[in-house]
């Protein structure tokens, strides 16, 4: 029922053919053997980093861990384990050196029975539901910065290696579907894993907020961003699931922007009342992509140079983009009896000091 708990649980259970029990803190030690004797594979994640008095790192770390294993071994056939352990293992303060002797227990649990044994010393973990102002830096400053308190920054520079739980799990979960299984204790580590810096961190953080503002939105489609944006968000509260957006009207239609990006352009949409013509214009570079999402429409096209003219119409019913050409100018119209919904994406956010937007009717000679 931890951060990592909640995580592989929900992973575990999207497989057809698991069945999940689950051991957590306020279970007895004869549930501990129940469970075990009829388990077929174990995922200990129970640990304690931040306890009331140092002997609970003993108590929880390493204690619980041996209990584990004596059960383990008195099964007589293999109950393969994924531990996960901590890069402070090699460190020597109470943490460390309790995640460390766990190991060792672990370690002569397979080198006495060949039970395979998966040991994962993970660095700092991030993603959906850890605990802020806990023991994740990625936890606190993402509710710190969706909840307007102040983030505290000792060190910007302070380097930070990070995995995405995500991650973790899918590497958890390739033991539980292998073919062939050790009959030792191994050290894993997680792959991707990201190196940054405190400031660095909070930086990208800071920038999500401020995208619904701004309507810019960071690149976070691959690698540490994509993770961070998702762990970002799962922060925000429900109430602040959605947020307005500024809507321009006049005798046409409407017109929204929805989203912009620093290199890939700007998405929006569009209304036309019945009858109604939008656009009259051309452009030298910028591009356009229309998709008439409610409606039918008309699309016309005329060369500013040649004075060749082409028109092609569209419905709602078949989907098409129409693509905007350099050099050509263009407009739409609404050619049916209901209000017309257009969604629009261009290859540049809006500048108004150098629109690239230059009037032009169809009807108009150079």
């Amino acid at each position: 029922d931890g951060f990592m708990g909640k995580n592989l649980y929900l992973h575990l259970s999207e497989q057809a053919n698991v069945d999940i029990s689950v051991f957590v803190r306020e279970d007895s030690e004869e549930t501990l053997r129940d469970l075990i004797s009829k388990c077929d594979f174990i995922f200990h994640l129970a640990g304690v980093n931040r306890p009331q008095s140092n002997h609970e790192f003993a108590e929880v770390n390493t204690d619980l861990t041996t209990l584990m294993c004596q059960i383990v071994s008195a099964q007589k056939r293999p109950i393969p384990i994924v531990y996960t352990s901590s890069i402070q293992a090699e460190l020597a303060n109470p943490y460390g050196q309790s995640k460390k002797a766990a190991e060792k227990k672990l370690e002569s649990l397979a080198e006495k029975s060949g039970n395979p044994v998966y040991i994962y010393r993970l660095p700092n973990v991030f993603g959906k539901w850890a605990q802020p102002n806990y023991n994740s830096v990625v936890a606190t400053f993402c509710y710190n910065t969706v909840h307007q308190i102040p983030l505290t920054i000792h060190d910007k520079d302070a380097p930070i290696t990070l995995v995405y739980i995500d991650d973790v799990i899918k590497c958890f979960m390739t033991h539980l579907t292998q073919e062939s299984m050790t009959s030792e204790a191994t050290m894993y580590t997680v792959t991707p894993e990201y190196s940054s810096t405190i400031g660095d961190i909070a930086s990208k953080i800071s920038a999500y907020n401020s995208n619904r503002d701004s309507l810019v939105v960071e690149e976070v489609g691959t690698d540490l961003d994509r993770a961070l944006y998702a762990t970002y968000l799962s922060y925000i509260p429900k109430t602040s699931f959605g947020y307005p957006l500024k809507e321009h009207t006049d005798n046409r239609g409407r017109f929204v922007e929805m989203l912009k990006t620093k290199k890939s352009g700007q998405f929006s949409f569009f209304t036309a009342h019945p009858g109604v013509t939008r656009g009259g214009h051309y452009h030298h570079t910028k591009s356009e992509k229309f998709l008439v999402i409610s409606g039918q429409a008309t699309f016309h096209f005329r060369h500013v140079i040649t004075q060749e003219y082409y028109d092609m119409s569209v419905s709602s019913d078949k989907p098409m983009v129409v693509e905007t050409i350099p050099g050509w100018t263009h407009d739409i119209t609404n050619t049916g009896t209901n209000e017309m919904v257009v969604l629009l994406w261009a290859n540049e956010i809006f500048d108004a000091s150098a629109p690239d937007t230059y009037p032009r009717l169809i009807g108009d000679n150079i």
